[in-house]
């Protein structure tokens, strides 16, 4: 017997085991941990399966509003990918809690206007004319992400805090502009775009006017600790793949 003919029999064994195991065990990717805003939900409730039956890999993900994301992160919290506005990326680099030079930019949002059906159409003609606006509104609902915290700075330098502070909620972090306007909370609400579009009874409006416009960036940050640290930064990757571009504009978002 040639030393061929003697070895054919070991490799079918190996094979046999590899293809066992393989079926005996079909989840062989990565598990990844990702806590991420609820601005890229509508998006990567679409891309990340994509990602998933491409890689192999399995996502379990958390959406959380911004301040959740710091504090748990902060926290001592162990995740492989963190996606949050970039300055909070940026903040939790300085204080150690993610890899130095570990961003990397993922989407571009801006902030969009939900309206009650049935309430008077604002003009988002410009910044002035949403003052007006503002003024004649019944009531108003902001989030308590970003969009929030740019929208209570914005009233004050408009000089309209005072005079529309009674009829305007701010809601909790986390919790939906678009949502509490379907409930009733507000006639009209503001929030990022991505986060009204998906929303069901209540009417879009459109994105501020660009005068009064604030963008911005939501972005990934990696852990020194992250078990999977390859794997997420795989996934990254993929979210910002050209294929994945058609899917970020449909749901109110740019690539970055």
């Amino acid at each position: 017997m040639t030393t061929s003919s003697k070895l054919r029999p070991i490799r079918s064994l190996v094979l046999g085991a590899a293809v066992l195991m393989a079926a005996g065990n079909p989840a062989l990717g990565a598990e990844i941990k990702m806590i991420a805003s609820n601005a890229v939900k509508e998006p990567y409730l679409q891309l990340v399966p994509q990602f998933e039956k491409a890689s192999g890999h399995r996502v379990n993900i958390s959406w959380q509003g911004t301040d959740d994301i710091v504090r748990r992160i902060s926290g001592g919290e162990v995740a492989d990918i963190v996606i949050a506005p970039s300055f909070s990326i940026d903040n939790l680099i300085k204080q150690g809690w993610l890899a130095e030079g570990s961003r990397v930019d993922l989407v571009k949002s801006v902030i969009g206007v939900g309206l009650r059906p049935g309430t008077p159409k604002p003009d988002l003609s410009s910044g002035e004319a949403v003052k007006k606006s503002l003024l004649a509104a019944k009531s108003i609902v902001i989030s308590g992400g970003p969009s929030g915290t740019y929208l209570t700075g914005l009233f004050q330098k408009m000089g309209i805090t005072d005079q529309i502070k009674a009829k305007m909620t701010r809601l909790a972090p986390g919790e939906s502009a678009g949502e509490a306007v379907a409930h009733g909370v507000g006639d009209i609400g503001f929030t990022q775009v991505s986060e009204l579009l998906a929303v069901k009874g209540i009417e879009y409006l459109g994105p501020l006017p660009a005068d009064i416009q604030q963008v911005t960036v939501f972005s990934a940050g990696f852990q020194k600790a992250a078990p999977q640290l390859d794997a997420a930064k795989a996934l990254a990757k993929f979210l910002t793949a050209p294929a994945a571009v058609p899917v970020l504009k449909k749901t109110g978002l740019e690539p970055s």
